[in-house]
């Protein structure tokens, strides 16, 4: 009778301590389901601060003069969006966010396609970007886009105003950083660690899942090979017919030296049709 007395004992205990354990879990269950919470409102909280830009609009005669063919879907839109997509994935790969698009000289339309790629991926509603305008001898991608700005990229890297008040904001998703005006020392801008300081903290603050530079011809001047160490890979492109096989092969090796080469883009092709063409009529 000890005997049993004792077992039953035992068993009264160990439910106590098995029912003592699973109450001091439940506050650990609780925690991990008000994860999915929690990121909710981190998204919330990143989609508001996306929401503090001004609006981006785009004049028609822009849209149309400009050649900005992926403002909306469809057949001139195509290589464009083959373009952001093969930037996606060469990015996913390897693990890049900051692509500078640069070019071997002036003319091979290096700011139509940043501009272009840009709005490319603000069709796609799920990701983030941001384009910033560093060809700052000509702050050409204010005026491929038809904006007349009141502050530029130098006025946030000298931090005089914030990036929130000076980034135009298109389709929600999109933000572009323009120039109102040529700087006279870009090359040093540039190279200067508090500019670097403050593209970090815009990306940390911000978040993108890219962040697309327009930079200078390497070519023209040395704006861009202090700036080039601070990306993770660089586009060249390059115009058809224009820009020289010799002058493609020497900006590659530049490249190469300064971070990634992500590839080629051959701009300005009249011959879209055969192996590297596109089938418009395909439904």
């Amino acid at each position: 009778m000890d005997r049993l007395q004792q077992a039953i004992s035992k068993a009264r205990k160990d439910r106590e301590t098995a029912t003592s354990d699973v109450a001091s879990a439940a506050p650990r269950t609780h925690a991990r389901a008000a994860a999915p919470t929690e990121a909710s409102a981190a998204a919330t909280d990143l989609g508001l601060l996306w929401g503090e830009f001004s609006p981006l609009q785009i004049p028609q005669n822009a849209i149309t003069e400009n050649r900005l063919v992926a403002y909306n879907s469809g057949d001139s839109a195509i290589p464009f969006d083959m373009l952001r997509t093969k930037v996606l994935q060469q990015a996913r790969k390897n693990d890049w966010k900051r692509i500078a698009i640069v070019s071997p000289e002036s003319g091979a339309g290096k700011t139509t396609t940043a501009a272009n790629l840009g709005l490319s991926f603000s069709r796609m509603r799920e990701k983030r970007v941001v384009v910033i305008d560093f060809d700052m001898r000509r702050a050409g991608l204010a005026r491929v886009l038809g904006q007349r700005c009141k502050t530029s990229m130098s006025d946030v890297l000298e931090r005089r105003i914030p990036f929130s008040q000076h980034g135009l904001c298109h389709d929600g998703n999109v933000v572009f950083g323009l120039n109102r005006e040529r700087v006279v020392n870009p090359s040093e801008l540039l190279q200067n660690p508090m500019s670097r300081d403050v593209l970090d903290e815009i990306e940390e603050v911000y978040q993108p899942d890219l962040m697309l530079f327009d930079t200078p011809p390497l070519m023209v001047s040395d704006d861009s090979y202090g700036f080039l160490e601070s990306v993770d890979c660089a586009l060249l492109i390059a115009a058809a017919e224009k820009t020289p096989m010799e002058r493609i092969d020497v900006a590659e090796r530049q490249l190469s030296e300064l971070t990634n080469v992500m590839g080629i883009v051959l701009n300005r092709c009249r011959h879209t049709t055969g192996a590297h063409g596109y089938e418009n009529e395909y439904y």
